[in-house]
C-alpha cells in the first residue's frame, strides 16, 4: 500500500482581523496592522477589526492614575459574534490570523471578558495568533497559551505571568514563536514581531522592502532584547 501523500503546505494567510477592547495601545494595533496595509498594496488581503459591539472602541481606559487624557476610537467593522458565524460557517471566509493587542484595558478582567472568551472560542478555528506588549495576558486567560513559549512586556511582566501560572514565560525575547501562536515584547516589539512573520509567510525579500519603504529600521533577532534586563529580569 502507498504512503500517504505528504500534506500541501497551505499559501500565506490573507485574512487577518484585530481583536479590540476599551483602553487597547494604540501602536500595538496600528504598528502591526500598518505593515499589513502597505503587505496589501501587492498582496490582497482582508482586515476585520472586531469588538464586542458596534461601537466604536477608545484606546482611554478610564481615568486612573496613569491613564492617558487623550486618545483615539476607532469604528469596529464586525462584532465577535459576527467573526465566530463565519468561523462556523466553515465557507473560506473564516480568519486565518487574529492579532490581539495590550494596553492598559486588559487590567480589567471584566473589560476584556467578551474579548478573552472570543480568543478562545475561535483559536481552533485560527491558522495563526499574534499577541502584542500585554496581549499575551489576554491570550494566557483564555488557556490558549498553556504549555507554550511566550513573551510580553518587561515592565508588566509580574502581572503577565501571574496571568498564566501554565505558560512557559520567556523573559528575555522581543517575540517568541510557538507553533502556531506568536508573542512579541511590549508596543513597538509588534511591530518587528509582525516584519519578522511576513517574513516567515510571505518572504524575507518582501519584509524587507516593506521595511525600507517605511524607512524603518527592524530588529531582525528575536533574542535581543535590553528591556529585560532594564526591568531586572533573568536571562
Amino acid at each position: 500500500m502507498p504512503p500517504p501523500a505528504p500534506t500541501p503546505r497551505l499559501g500565506p494567510p490573507t485574512r487577518f482581523a484585530v481583536a479590540l477592547f476599551p483602553g487597547f495601545q494604540a501602536l500595538d494595533a496600528f504598528g502591526p496592522l500598518d505593515v499589513l496595509n502597505q503587505l496589501s498594496k501587492r498582496t490582497p488581503l482582508t482586515l476585520r477589526v472586531l469588538a464586542p459591539t458596534p461601537a466604536p472602541v477608545s484606546t482611554r481606559a478610564g481615568d486612573g492614575g496613569g491613564a492617558p487624557t487623550t486618545g483615539q476610537a476607532v469604528s469596529p467593522t464586525h462584532t465577535f459574534e459576527d467573526a465566530m458565524a463565519a468561523a462556523a460557517a466553515d465557507d473560506d471566509n473564516g480568519i486565518e490570523v487574529l492579532l490581539v493587542p495590550g494596553g492598559l484595558g486588559t487590567r480589567d478582567p471584566a473589560n476584556v471578558a467578551a474579548a478573552v472568551g472570543f480568543v478562545r472560542a475561535v483559536y481552533p478555528s485560527l491558522r495563526f495568533l499574534l499577541t502584542v506588549c500585554t496581549g499575551s495576558a489576554l491570550a494566557a486567560r483564555a488557556g490558549v497559551l498553556d504549555g507554550r513559549r511566550a513573551t510580553s512586556n518587561k515592565r508588566a511582566w509580574a502581572w503577565v505571568t501571574a496571568q498564566g501560572p501554565e505558560v512557559r514565560w520567556v523573559p528575555r525575547a522581543r517575540w517568541v514563536t510557538d507553533g502556531n501562536v506568536w508573542t512579541s515584547s511590549g508596543i513597538s516589539a509588534g511591530i518587528d514581531m509582525m516584519y519578522a512573520f511576513v517574513a516567515d509567510q510571505f518572504g524575507e525579500d518582501v519584509a524587507k522592502e516593506l521595511a525600507d519603504a517605511a524607512e524603518y529600521v527592524r530588529n531582525t533577532d528575536p533574542d535581543v532584547d535590553p528591556f529585560a534586563a532594564e526591568n531586572g529580569l533573568p536571562n
